[in-house]
Order: structure tokens, then C-alpha cells, then sequence
């Protein structure tokens, strides 16, 4: 069995460089994962949002950067939320048919939900570690971001499960 970490799209600049979010959830998933050639593969995961190029991309450009070899390395460059993050990883995963352990790497608020929508698609999965982002933040952004996924958690579960239970993941 191989075990992945799925890496979550934050923003991608005008000048098409990574947000800060986006870089800090990378270098955390090859703090925990590791660059070599027995570590996990890495599946980032993000399509285009305001700015192109595909989070996914620019993540995937950061890995390579950092260490990881290429064909340790996934793509999903189509997802526009966590929700549909969730649900086109699960059918890459399910493709592979070989998939241990589904780790998270995403912002520290964003941990539970993730690893919670991955555990509702039927695997084991964790989040790893994260500082928190408020230092980055600041308290105003943060504190949004905190409620938003308190109202998003409950609702892309309940989703989440209605597509299972249909098997239209």
C-alpha cells in the first residue's frame, strides 16, 4: 500500500507566483512527507481561480523545487473548491488502487474539514501539522476563514455522503 498527500490550492498571484498559503502548505507536506524516492506521492490538487496558472501547477512546480521527484508527483488541475477537491482526488485515488494512507496538508484551519471529507470518501486519512495562519492573516481573515469552515464542514459532508451513497464520487 502507498500513502499520498494531498496538498489543498490556496491562491495563485497576478504574476502567476504562489500565495503565501500555497507555498506554506507545500513545504509543509515535504517537512512531513519527505523528497525521497520511498516517501509518499503527493497529489496537489487546484484549477485555475482568479489567476492562472492551475494551483495545482504552481504547486507541483514548488515540490520540484524542493526536491521531490517528478514521478512522485499527481495532478488535479481542474477542482475549484474543497468539496470538489475532495471528490476528483478520490477518483484518482480509487484509480490507483494502491492508496495506504490519505494525508492532508492544507492551512491549519482548513485541516478538519479535509481530512473528514476524505475519511466520509472511504479512506484513512489524517491531516498533518500545520502552524497556524493568522500570524499571516491577521486576525479579521483568519476569523472568517475559521467560520466559514465551520458552516462548510457540516454541508460538504452531508454532500459528500449523498454522492457516496449514489456513487457519483
Amino acid at each position: 500500500m502507498t500513502d499520498y498527500i494531498v496538498i489543498f490550492g490556496a491562491a495563485v498571484r497576478a504574476d502567476g507566483s504562489a500565495s503565501g498559503s500555497l507555498r506554506r502548505r507545500c513545504e509543509n507536506a515535504v517537512h512531513h512527507g519527505g523528497a525521497g524516492p520511498s516517501g509518499p506521492f503527493y497529489l496537489p490538487s487546484g484549477g485555475v481561480g482568479r489567476h492562472a496558472p492551475a494551483e495545482a501547477l504552481v504547486m507541483r512546480d514548488i515540490l520540484l523545487e524542493l526536491g521531490v521527484e517528478p514521478r512522485r508527483i499527481l495532478l488535479e488541475c481542474e477542482a475549484r473548491d474543497t468539496l470538489e477537491s475532495v471528490r476528483l482526488c478520490t477518483r484518482i485515488l480509487q484509480r490507483r488502487g494502491d492508496v495506504g494512507q490519505v494525508q492532508v496538508s492544507t492551512s491549519s484551519y482548513h485541516r478538519l474539514r479535509c481530512a473528514l471529507l476524505f475519511r466520509l470518501a472511504g479512506f484513512d486519512s489524517s491531516a498533518l501539522p500545520a502552524a497556524s495562519d493568522r500570524p499571516h492573516l491577521g486576525w479579521g481573515k483568519w476569523l472568517r476563514y475559521v467560520i466559514k469552515e465551520l458552516m462548510a464542514t457540516p454541508w460538504d459532508a452531508a454532500v459528500l455522503l449523498l454522492h457516496r451513497f449514489r456513487r457519483t464520487i
